[in-house]
């Protein structure tokens, strides 16, 4: 698998190891692969083929996780050679080895969700429609997933919204507004909604897809359609901080995002509110995950137990 240093990734490993399967890990740095004993660690990067080739080798399943999530890069080539062309090579690889099952991890950004709707798998998005060289670049990588599975290759599509939970190691775009908020650097919100989903139960659907999924078919992994306000709600009695009652207007958040983006683009320094975040919070992500339920079995819990467990993992780690 790839993307066991990230925290979808981890959980995703940490659930094969816990089923006693055995799992190679490829990581550009295998010292960090933290906290998954029992992994077999290889050395490689999804930029590098031949590393690729010896890490499927005799692997009968590939998980393919990893992809480079930043909401703001100065460089948005180098994200397109990890997400994109590092997809296309994995799948490649792994077509090449004769894996027998292909999961490949994409994201709820490449859904198209009516404005003021509930987004599904049948709704394919457009690449004109992406906000950012992240969404574009995840969006072209699952065109390419999508592919190889029409040439016969047994992919399968998973599309996370947004998860929470415990080993949030970077953290993600997601874990650093509970960061944030649990640091009382959170002092007003915007009108905008996510789907909020247990990071566990993503893992466990991961597998579920390796297993029952349908080769070239897209499965949504989400739980709670929540507001930004609903989330720092129910963060408020855990992280012992009341939710801001001030909401900005967009146009103040976008402001703030064109200035805070310009900066970094001068500096190098990842902005504070970057650009294309804000862009993507005009609209709330809202989906049902009705397909994964019926095909896979999938059975998210609440989203509250999840952001609990972020804030105390989040305050165990030293984040906030």
């Amino acid at each position: 698998m790839t993307g066991a240093t990230g925290f979808v990734g981890w959980h995703v490993a940490r659930a094969l190891l816990d089923r006693g399967q055995p799992v190679r890990a490829l990581a550009r740095n295998p010292a960090s692969l933290r906290e998954l004993e029992g992994v077999e660690p290889m050395q490689g990067d999804l930029r590098d083929p031949s590393s690729l080739e010896r890490a499927v080798a005799g692997c009968s399943m590939v998980y393919h996780v990893a992809a480079d999530y930043r909401l703001w890069t100065r460089d948005p080539q180098e994200m397109h050679k990890s997400n994109v062309d590092g997809t296309r090579a994995m799948l490649d690889a792994a077509r090449r080895a004769g894996v027998e099952r292909f999961v490949y991890t994409s994201t709820v950004g490449c859904i198209a969700v009516p404005e003021g709707g509930i987004g599904d798998e049948t709704m394919a998005a457009k690449l004109e429609d992406m906000q950012g060289p992240y969404k574009r670049t995840k969006l072209l990588a699952e065109h390419v997933a999508l592919e190889f599975a029409r040439e016969g290759f047994p992919v399968v599509l998973v599309n996370p919204t947004a998860p929470v939970g415990d080993h949030d190691f970077k953290p993600t775009p997601t874990g650093k507004i509970i960061v944030d908020f649990v640091s009382g650097k959170m002092p007003a919100y915007l009108d905008t909604g996510l789907n909020v989903v247990d990071v566990r139960d993503v893992a466990a659907a991961h597998l579920a897809a390796c297993e029952r999924g349908r080769v070239g078919e897209r499965y949504i992994l989400g739980a709670e359609n929540m507001t930004l306000r609903q989330i720092f709600e129910a963060l408020a009695p855990v992280a012992g901080r009341k939710p801001p009652a001030i909401e900005i207007p967009y146009a103040v958040a976008y402001a703030a995002g064109v200035c805070s983006t310009a900066w970094a683009n001068l500096t190098g320094q990842e902005p504070r509110a970057p650009l294309d975040g804000v862009k993507m919070a005009r609209k709330k992500m809202w989906v049902r995950h009705d397909k994964a339920a019926k095909e896979l079995g999938y059975a998210p819990g609440p989203a509250s137990q999840a952001l609990g467990r972020a804030v105390e993992w989040f305050r165990a780690n030293g984040y906030c």
